[in-house]
């Protein structure tokens, strides 16, 4: 197997014409290669610039999640830190966990930040929103969002070997008509649940107008880890 790792974006987009597959960290494909045969040619994004920022309204693709620190939000901080063990999240980047992984922790913190993602083709650069970089499994280059208020997240103690641990995220926006947003995301098992709403002067309001959308299926336990986590996020309202 070749790989090739572009310092440039006219790079990359020569080596996807070429038919490149892009390798990411390899913690999620590896294995399938072992047992299925390499590539002829595959690509690393990690010598790209645009893949490796790492900032308040910017994450590349190619960063590996222990490098995900306090110049990103609280939000993604914490989501990076509970992916794995200490080896995984030094070699698993950004873009394999969204696109390549199909736990996708990262995920829930993406969507309370109502993220963008930038994303790699052979003819450009694009930016599009995350449904579409998932449905389509596009080459993430980045992703990039406005930087919240305050955020938090939580992720409930798992058993290996068993459904995927309740995850909750949330974050609050300045609205540009001077209100304040709130974001909420849950993984319960392998679906992933969001909405918004516009801040109420009682969190009850706000959690009852969240609880009447999106978020009506969740069960009980899954609803009471959400109140708690909203309830806390708003008794903290600065501090990102």
């Amino acid at each position: 197997m070749l790989l090739r790792l572009p310092t440039s974006v006219s790079e990359a987009q020569e080596c996807m014409t070429e038919g490149a597959v892009p390798i990411g960290g390899a913690t999620l494909v590896w294995a399938t290669w072992q047992r299925d045969g390499f590539p002829d040619l595959a690509m690393s994004l990690r010598d790209l610039p645009e893949a490796n920022a790492v900032g308040r309204e910017v994450l590349g693709a190619a960063v590996v999640l222990n490098r995900i620190d306090d110049r990103a939000p609280e939000v993604l901080r914490r989501a990076a830190a509970t992916v794995g063990t200490g080896a995984v999240r030094r070699t698993a980047t950004v873009g394999g966990n969204l696109v390549g992984s199909t736990l996708r922790c990262l995920l829930p913190a993406a969507l309370v930040l109502d993220a963008r993602a930038v994303i790699l083709e052979p003819d450009g650069v694009y930016e599009t929103d995350l449904a579409e970089v998932l449905a389509k499994r596009h080459l993430l280059l980045s992703l990039r969002w406005h930087a919240p208020i305050a955020s938090n997240y939580h992720k409930a103690a798992g058993e290996a070997g068993g459904p995927p641990p309740l995850v909750v995220a949330a974050a609050l926006h300045a609205a540009d008509d001077g209100r304040t947003r709130l974001r909420v995301a849950v993984r319960d098992d392998d679906e992933v649940f969001s909405g918004s709403t516009v801040r109420h002067a009682d969190t009850e309001d706000d959690l009852r107008t969240l609880r009447g959308g999106s978020f009506a299926r969740l069960p009980a336990a899954a609803w009471e880890l959400v109140g708690r986590q909203v309830t806390d996020l708003l008794a903290r309202p600065t501090g990102g």
